[in-house]
């Protein structure tokens, strides 16, 4: 029993499954600009237009520049990794699929299934922050629906009345970007990719007005900025360098998304080189703007005033720009829709490559003969998701995201690794440098932000990862493609 939850799928059936074609196989559509603007599309949300602000004010001051340069520094180890994989075998499924190559098929299941966690509620927590920013888009212009956006509906379970508040935009943002993912990955990417321009645009206007601001008042700009690391209040975590570290804690979750990146490889025309250039690529674009966009906000208003829900746009009111608030918000719903879709493609993806494996029902890797997408599972993916974000505001599952997320990071970091070891003579057209040092470093890393994230969300990520099991044990064991070849389904 032993042998069959821990046997590896080989590296050449990987690799003949991703040189497949046909109408049963997806399409490769996409270069390396497609791939650097879906890790854009994934990691710039809001991250940028929110998090920024309550790290500064609430852990570490002006150093919360330092604090996004260590959480990117974390990112870039586990970036390395996944760049080494995703070059190595590009094929659909990212971290299950490395794990299932790596340390066994039991691994590889419970690395799925968080996955799944990671993509969902991800995209219904990011739908639900979309509709926020519409409507505050629509108050800017005083618009009035003839409809309550968010009505309330009552319901009985097990006898008890229970009321919840139906959330029209986010279950129909969901809906359009399901439509889009089902049509084909190319109209996706290039989607996805004119949302960015869109986004990043924003971004660079912001730092645009914030670089002439400064030239006009650098004296209070500097006044702001001291001290750069606040004295700490006695209490961990509270301005100082632990604050730093607090901050990076925080912010690190702003990083979320490049691995989306790499359940594309089957889609990518010449994965063995872009690849990494997508993963990289976007995370030190990302950063680099993170650095920048907080060093900015810091220096334009005190580093207390700034724990609200639109930092940035009230760092570009505080300018003088009135038009601030309305830039921030189109912005920030161009940069949620695209988290949206790199979120559903990720999690449509995984799914596809488990029920090739025989993991999942067959119905999840059929593909479409025309759009050659597997629309079955986008679709099911997308009532889903519209149904989590209609009907919750799914606040406390947001570190359940995180969680699932930073479980992938450790398996991907660690099967590098293993798979150095195991099988030297694999060609990598992508190297992670200094193995094992680099993975080494991503584990810890991982391993203790999740070490330092809350009881309650830890037990519930627990629970999720025990009904994963009891599925694995129940159905997908018997079913595996990988058993049934080695005859060890009992």
């Amino acid at each position: 029993m032993a042998n069959g939850l821990f046997a590896t799928k080989p590296v050449e059936t990987l690799l003949k499954e991703a040189g497949e074609t046909g109408e049963h196989s997806l399409k490769r559509a996409l270069g390396p600009i497609n791939l650097v603007t879906l890790g854009i599309g994934a990691i710039i949300g809001t991250g940028i237009f929110t998090l920024t602000g309550v790290a500064a004010a609430q852990f570490a001051g002006p150093a919360v520049v330092l604090s996004f340069i260590l959480a990117g520094i974390g990112c870039v180890f586990a970036g390395l990794c996944y760049a080494e994989f995703a070059s190595m075998i590009p094929i659909a499924g990212s971290a299950y699929t490395y794990g299932y190559a790596t340390l066994g098929e039991i691994v590889a299941w419970i690395i799925g299934w968080a996955l799944l966690l990671e993509y969902a509620f991800g995209a219904a927590t990011v739908a639900v922050g979309w509709s926020g920013y519409v409507a505050s888009l629509l108050n800017y212009f005083g618009a009035k629906l003839p409809f309550n956006p968010t009505p309330a509906v009552t319901f009985s379970f097990f006898g008890y009345a229970l009321a919840a508040k139906v959330d029209i935009f986010a279950m129909a943002a969901i809906a359009v970007i399901t439509v889009i993912l089902v049509v084909g990955v190319k109209e996706s990417a290039n989607f996805n990719s004119a949302v960015v321009v869109i986004k990043v645009s924003v971004v660079l206007i912001f730092i645009g007005i914030a670089v002439v601001y400064a030239f006009g008042h650098w004296s209070s700009m500097m006044t702001n900025w001291h001290p750069f690391i606040p004295q700490n209040t006695g209490e961990f975590g509270s301005f100082g360098w632990s604050g730093i570290m607090r901050g990076a804690t925080l912010v690190f979750f702003a990083y979320i998304g490049f691995d989306a990146v790499s359940t594309a490889a089957q889609e990518a025309k010449n994965p063995q080189k872009d690849m990494p250039f997508g993963i990289l690529g976007s995370l030190v674009i990302c950063t680099i703007l993170y650095i920048v966009v907080s060093w900015l906000l810091t220096g334009i208003k005190p580093y207390t005033t700034l724990n609200t829900p639109a930092p940035v746009a009230d760092g570009a009111q505080a300018i003088g720009i009135g038009w601030g608030i309305l830039v921030i918000d189109i912005g920030a719903i161009a940069g949620l829709a695209s988290v949206m879709l790199v979120m559903l493609l990720g999690q449509s993806r995984v799914l596809y490559t488990m029920s090739r494996d025989g993991l999942m029902p067959k119905w999840a890797s059929k593909i479409h003969p025309k759009f050659h997408t597997p629309y079955i599972t986008s679709i099911v993916v997308g009532c889903f998701v519209a149904f989590l974000a209609a009907f919750f505001p799914i606040v406390f599952l947001g570190l359940l995201v995180s969680l699932g997320t930073l479980l992938a990071f450790t398996i991907v970091c660690l099967g590098v690794w293993v798979m150095r070891k195991r099988r030297p003579d694999v060609a990598r057209p992508f190297r992670t440098p200094w193995v094992p040092v680099v993975p080494i470093l991503g584990m810890v890393i991982s391993l203790a932000l999740i070490v330092s994230s809350s009881m309650q969300a830890k037990m519930a990520f627990i629970i999720w990862l025990v009904i994963g099991l009891v599925i694995y044990f129940t159905y997908s064991r018997k079913h595996s493609v990988l058993r049934l070849r080695q005859g060890t389904t009992e």
